[in-house]
C-alpha cells in the first residue's frame, strides 16, 4: 500500500503543475474559444454564404466549399465581450483556389451581425489581394 502511494503522489504533483501552467498561460481561453467556434457552425456558414455572393470572390477563387470542423481547429478564434464578439481567421477552399476568411462579428439576438468579412488571397504571389465583402466602420 505504501509503495503504490509513493508512486501516485509524484504523478498527482506533476498533473497539478501541468494544470496550473495550462490555466495560467491563457491556453485555457484559446481552447474555450476554439470549442465555442467549433460548436457554432452558423458563424462560418453565413460568412461563406456572403463571400460566395460576391462576384470578385467567385472570379478569383471560385465558389467556397463548406468548411469541415478541422478547419476551425486549425484557424484562429478570439471571443471577447462576454462571448458576444468574435474575431476569426480560417482557411477556405474555393473551386479555383484557396484563401483565408477573416471575420469580425457581434452576436445580436441569437444571430451574428458581421462587421468584417474579407477573403485574403496570398498564392500565387501575383494574385495576392484582399477582397472586402463587409467592412463596417
Amino acid at each position: 500500500m505504501r509503495r503504490s502511494l509513493k508512486s501516485i503522489v509524484p504523478i498527482i504533483v506533476v498533473l497539478a503543475v501541468v494544470f496550473y501552467l495550462f490555466s495560467s498561460s491563457g491556453m485555457g481561453k484559446v481552447a474555450t474559444d476554439l470549442t465555442q467556434a467549433y460548436a457554432d457552425q452558423e458563424l462560418y456558414n453565413n460568412a461563406i454564404e456572403k463571400a460566395n455572393s460576391d462576384q470578385r470572390v467567385l472570379d478569383e477563387i471560385g465558389e467556397i466549399q463548406p468548411i469541415d470542423k478541422m478547419t476551425i481547429l486549425n484557424g484562429e478564434v478570439n471571443f471577447s465581450n462576454d462571448n458576444q464578439t468574435v474575431n476569426s481567421t480560417i482557411k477556405v477552399e474555393g473551386s479555383k483556389g484557396n484563401g483565408k476568411l477573416d471575420l469580425t462579428a457581434e452576436r445580436e439576438n441569437q444571430s451574428w451581425r458581421y462587421e468584417k468579412v474579407n477573403i485574403r488571397i496570398k498564392d500565387p504571389e501575383k494574385k495576392k489581394k484582399t477582397i472586402e465583402i463587409i467592412n463596417l466602420p
